[in-house]
């Protein structure tokens, strides 16, 4: 039983490794503009975050970019989002894969962006609530709230119950841990990608553990 549930870790970990960088233009998902491989680490790990924070039309263009969707289509998740959190002082943008053998499993990787230019690579991973089969990939920019220093960022965040929606075609949840909320907004996965994550485990290095 453990090595049916540590192989679609092994598979998706590797996977999301040798994912290419991700591209996207403005109304042309094919276009390659906008390289999103990890930066190497250019903030200290526990360092302080700046409480500036980025306007709703700062992320619809950022959002819009990176998944390659029209800006009136990433604006009614992001809307939605900054109607019950504000204006976030920090997000994540990056890709992740997921998939199911009886066990479903999810991994990722990205880079955390704070207003002002710094910036630092982030891995994610966790289980899935569900027993199903099959695999997705996906675009991924996740809206972080209250975050006051980087380190705060590595622990397990649980998602919030009925909180998954569909905007346009970008799915959104909410997970949160204490004051830390994160509203990850994904693209190309259809529900099952925001409605079977049970937690994801955010760290500083790749992990094959999920949990």
């Amino acid at each position: 039983m453990r090595s049916l549930i540590l192989l679609p870790a092994v598979l998706l970990l590797a996977a999301c490794q040798s994912m290419e960088p991700i591209s996207s233009a403005p109304g042309d998902a094919q276009a390659p503009v906008q390289e999103t491989a990890v930066p190497a680490e250019t903030t200290p790990a526990d360092a302080p975050v700046g409480q500036e924070t980025y306007s709703s039309e700062e992320i619809v263009a950022e959002a819009s970019k990176f998944f390659g969707k029209a800006s009136a289509d990433v604006a009614q998740a992001v809307e939605k989002v900054f109607a019950q959190y504000g204006r976030p002082n920090a997000y994540i943008i990056g890709e992740e894969g997921s998939g199911a053998v009886v066990v479903g499993l999810r991994y990722g990787r990205g880079t955390l962006q704070y207003k002002g230019g710094d910036s630092m690579p982030v891995y994610w991973q966790g289980p899935s609530v569900g027993w199903d089969w099959g695999g997705n990939a996906s675009k991924v920019v996740t809206l972080v709230y209250n975050l006051r220093n980087t380190g705060q960022l590595f622990q397990r965040f649980p998602g919030v119950e009925g909180s998954l929606y569909l905007a346009a075609g970008i799915g959104v949840n909410y997970q949160q841990s204490g004051n830390i909320v994160m509203a990850p907004m994904r693209t190309g996965v259809g529900l099952r990608a925001g409605a079977n994550a049970g937690y994801l485990h955010y760290t500083r290095k790749p992990s094959v553990i999920p949990f």
